[in-house]
């Protein structure tokens, strides 16, 4: 991960092996490359992107949250992984196999008010540093 997008920041030390894999365990698809990667370097954290606040989640708590939010039910096919820290929350859209990032509101939560944002993990840490 390009540190110049963290810098500032509150970073976690890395996820344990086991952590990744019980997260690879619990889910019906593969997270992508670049965001596993840096849940192995960081494992999560927060800070300003730019303008942007963000809060990355732990691995070991992605599933319990995503169950607590009831994702499924409101925004069946999406995977949250963070937030703004405030009322949106940031989501892998697991329905296609690009996996573009998303952000979505906690409240009222439904796929009709996803908006996306990017391509993917790397590219999502560019645009909010702009």
């Amino acid at each position: 991960m390009e540190s110049e997008h963290f810098s500032g920041w509150h970073l976690n030390d890395g996820a344990s092996d086991q952590a990744i894999e019980k997260l690879k365990e619990q889910l019906s698809f593969s997270l992508p490359t670049d965001y596993l990667s840096f849940l192995r370097e960081h494992d999560g954290g927060e800070g300003f992107l730019g303008q942007n606040y963000l809060m990355l989640w732990k691995a070991e708590e992605l599933v319990t949250f995503n169950r607590e939010y009831e994702v499924s039910e409101y925004a069946p096919g999406l995977f949250l992984f963070g937030s703004d820290g405030g009322g949106e929350a940031y989501a892998f859209d697991t329905r296609s196999s690009s996996m573009n990032v998303v952000r979505v509101p906690f409240i009222g939560m439904d796929l009709a008010y996803a908006t996306p944002i990017a391509n993917g993990f790397s590219q999502f840490l560019s645009v909010l540093t702009l």
